[in-house]
């Protein structure tokens, strides 16, 4: 696969020799080190699945009013990013596929020009992905443990204050990313914000299991039915769950390529882990695509909006 400039040289680090990779690769592993060859049909298959997903969530949000509060917005803008990611994804792979066979000519200067431009579109959009969804279970935890005071606290202002703010803090980074890609500090900015993420994530969802099996203690010891804020409550506790594993799965295999990059470049073992990128890529791209089945199943308004977007029925 064609991937950006940066993400290229992330597949094999800058200060670790071509010679020193080959002999290092095999002798750590042997034939598993040669890594997967991925075709690019499936790259090509996958981007376009999480378009049409992801632009159905946004549709059903636009088209349903009881979709319009600061939760879906939130997820619209989750889905509006991975939208962003598979276009770009997109428009790179068929740009590098019309340069390489000759159907488009364009001078050096003027590829290297769009090139950044698809790179850092792609890099924001990464990095507003991650922000949303973190985002997300910010706005699930206060639902649940503030629900009385929720729509004083979530206003439609600070809503909106919220997204412009992911969305110019994302450019930024995007751009930042993509003029100092070489730089191990920007790298390392890129893990801890990955990393703050995750636990941002995790601390939410175990504060949320603990209410969760508090519930259920007292549904059972009580022998009471479960209310509707208890049931709201175990579900967010799944929904979290449910995306705390998707996102580790999908994100983690990268991110722990970055830290290998910054830590051990040169080690036999790491240059091995190496030769698995697109692998990496792959999962990441798997994670915009089930982002929004996540959502749609486990919102029942928003799958009805969905149904009704599939079928025409507006």
């Amino acid at each position: 696969m064609s991937t950006l400039a940066p993400l290229r040289l992330l597949r094999e680090p800058s200060n670790a020799s071509e010679g020193n990779h080959s002999n290092t690769t095999v002798g750590a592993g042997g034939g598993w080190c040669q890594g997967l060859d991925i075709p690019n049909e499936l790259f090509l298959a996958l981007g376009l699945v999480s378009l049409v997903e992801n632009l159905l969530v946004v549709a059903a949000i636009l088209k349903n009013r009881n979709l319009h509060s600061p939760t879906y917005y939130f997820i619209c803008c989750l889905a509006v990013s991975d939208i962003l990611v598979s276009i770009s994804n997109l428009a790179e792979m068929l740009f590098m596929l019309l340069l390489e066979h000759g159907v488009l000519v364009m001078r050096p200067s003027i590829v290297r020009h769009m090139d950044s431009v698809i790179d850092t579109l792609i890099c924001s959009s990464v990095v507003s992905s991650l922000s949303f969804l973190g985002v997300i279970a910010v706005d699930r935890y206060i639902t649940i443990f503030y629900a009385l005071r929720y729509h004083s606290i979530m206003t439609l202002q600070r809503a909106v204050v919220t997204m412009a703010s992911v969305w110019l803090a994302s450019t930024v980074s995007g751009a930042i990313l993509i003029a100092y890609y070489r730089s191990n500090t920007v790298l390392l900015c890129l893990i801890s914000f990955f990393l703050f993420m995750l636990v941002l994530m995790l601390v939410l969802y175990i504060h949320m299991f603990a209410l969760a099996r508090h519930h259920l203690h007292s549904i059972f010891s009580q022998q009471k039915p479960p209310t509707a804020h208890r049931g709201g409550s175990l579900k967010g506790a799944v929904t979290l769950t449910i995306l705390l594993g998707v996102f580790f799965i999908c994100w983690g295999p990268f991110f722990f390529h970055l830290i290998l990059i910054v830590t051990c470049p040169t080690n036999p073992f790491c240059t091995c882990f190496f030769s698995y990128f697109n692998l990496f890529l792959i999962l990441i791209i798997c994670n915009s695509v089930i982002d929004p089945l996540i959502y749609a199943f486990r919102s029942q308004e928003l799958r009805r909006t969905l149904q009704e977007v599939v079928t025409c029925s507006w």
